[in-house]
């Protein structure tokens, strides 16, 4: 089979090889998976960085996020079991985390409704609360984390806030569904908040990105209200004011969504369950912008660490150079 390999840390566009191998054997517990479609994650490019949580052995598969096939022809969605990930012809994946692909979406779609829809999913019900009326704003609202987030958001009854970085961004916050756009780049973020709220701020606020944006997100943020902090895209790891919490009552939450397949996995299914059925009524759908050939998937895991894209990138293994499945 063919599959991505890195052999030592650095830009993904530059440690990545595409080398042949045999495919891998799995261990006890764990099933083989024929790839259908592996979606990009920024944590792809911080696992080729050496900077991710997790840092399997070298050299390793990056891909964290399957839609594939079982041995007995079952269509599945999972989180391979590194070191063998997504992008590859084969990838393993532990039996019990398993899940079936959804009906209502095709292989790409259902690679990428995994980890960024249960991530917005915990992260807006579980940890924050979100309730129909109140106000979500999500930072990188065009990204692959927020716009999972913003479908969410209006699924639950929300007025979503987009904040976004470019005009081509704001056209697709707008197409997802944000009942209001913020431009980063030509806007004052935390001024555009407060005018589109009376002067209250946001209810929610879901920050894939850190940095600056954590640090409008406090100014932003609405009495008795919540920043869920997801990750840090921009780099940028803040450092909360915890003084500033206390006088302005709000909550800081923290979430790491691959945290539950330990302390809690049937909470993972419990959430998959709910996302099939959103699918099913047509009210999530993941964005999936482009869809590039096993051979791309160096050049567009870089183009994700990047930031140059929205929604999400998809790898599929059966499709040729020339863009035919």
């Amino acid at each position: 089979m063919q599959a991505w390999h890195v052999h030592e840390n650095g830009e993904p566009s530059e440690v990545m090889r595409l080398e042949e191998a045999e495919p891998p054997t799995p261990g006890d517990g764990q099933v083989l998976l024929r790839v259908r479609a592996a979606d990009i994650n920024f944590p792809d490019a911080l696992l080729c960085r050496g900077q991710y949580q997790v840092r399997p052995p070298l050299p390793f598969t990056p891909g964290v996020e399957i839609c594939a096939e079982t041995e007995d022809g079952r269509r599945v969605i999972a989180n391979p079991a590194l070191p063998y990930g997504g992008f590859a012809e084969y990838a393993v994946a532990d039996a019990a985390a398993v899940l079936p692909a959804p009906d209502a979406l095709d292989d790409a779609e259902a690679a990428a409704l995994h980890i960024g829809y249960q991530t917005g999913w915990f992260g807006l019900h579980r940890r924050a609360g979100l309730q129909a009326g109140e106000t979500l704003l999500v930072h990188a609202a065009a990204g692959g984390v927020g716009s999972a987030a913003v479908q969410l958001g209006k699924a639950a009854g929300a007025t979503v806030i987009g904040v976004v970085g470019g005009a081509a961004k704001a056209a697709v916050a707008r197409e997802l569904g944000c009942d209001v756009v913020i431009d980063r780049r030509d806007e004052d973020v935390v001024a555009a908040v407060k005018a589109a709220t009376g002067g209250r701020g946001a209810d929610v606020i879901y920050d894939p990105v850190g940095g600056e944006a954590y640090a409008q997100s406090a100014k932003a943020v609405a009495f008795e209200g919540r920043i869920v902090v997801v990750g840090f895209a921009s780099g940028s790891i803040p450092s909360p004011a915890l003084n500033h919490a206390l006088v302005k009552n709000y909550s800081i939450l923290g979430l790491h969504w691959g945290l539950y397949n330990t302390k809690n996995p049937k909470l993972i299914r419990h959430c998959h369950e709910q996302l099939t059925e959103l699918a099913a009524r047509g009210v999530i759908k993941p964005l999936v912008s482009e869809r590039v050939p096993l051979g791309g998937a160096a050049a567009a895991v870089q183009r994700v660490a990047d930031g140059v894209t929205t929604g999400r990138v998809v790898v599929i293994p059966g499709l040729d150079e020339g863009g035919a499945a």
